[in-house]
């Protein structure tokens, strides 16, 4: 059984197979989680993701971790808030599933999510770690993969909070209707 974990700290120390990057569409670096990586990870992973053309909200890239711990790095790119009227929720969650997907795809077996779009891009904490949590669920519950462990890997106490929350509603709802584990 995939075991579910919420950390707080910094995503590029952790010692995973792949750390998931909170990426904008160039993958060419950013602010936030984004130029942390990318800093952590040395000038080759600039040179990798130029050969990657950008990605698109919503989808995700794999290239190499270079210096991090990590083998790889996902880069998701989750949408920037508009409110909520403008396909929010459905990019959000779209970006975990396909940053899951190339996991599963290269054998990854451990993983640290951020805390995707909830920094300058303004998704409300509470509301992301919710899609957070339920995409992971989903994810496991219904694709065949190797994953062992899923770390939320967050930078405050708002939103560890924010995913103990989602986690906690997540196992009442799940006991609650008799579905399967994690």
């Amino acid at each position: 059984m995939t075991r579910l974990e919420i950390c707080k700290g910094d995503i590029t120390k952790l010692e995973v197979d792949a750390i998931v990057n909170a990426a904008n569409e160039s993958l060419l670096g950013g602010g936030g989680v984004d130029g942390a990586i990318h800093r952590a990870a040395g000038p080759e992973l600039l040179e990798e993701t130029r050969t990657l053309g950008g990605c698109p909200t919503g989808e995700a890239r794999i290239t190499k971790g270079y210096r991090l711990p990590a083998k790889w790095v996902i880069h998701a790119v989750g949408p920037v808030w508009r409110g909520g009227d403008a396909n929010e929720d459905k990019l959000l969650a779209s970006a975990y599933r396909h940053a899951l997907k190339l996991a599963a795809e290269h054998g990854v077996r451990t993983i640290a999510f951020p805390a995707i779009s909830t920094g300058v891009y303004g998704f409300p904490k509470e509301r992301a770690a919710r899609i957070a949590v339920n995409t992971v669920r989903n994810f496991l519950a219904n694709e065949s993969h190797r994953l062992e462990r899923v770390i939320f890997c967050c930078f405050d106490d708002a939103c560890v909070q924010a995913h103990e929350k989602a986690l906690a509603e997540a196992e009442r709802g799940r006991r609650r209707d008799g579905s399967a584990g994690e």
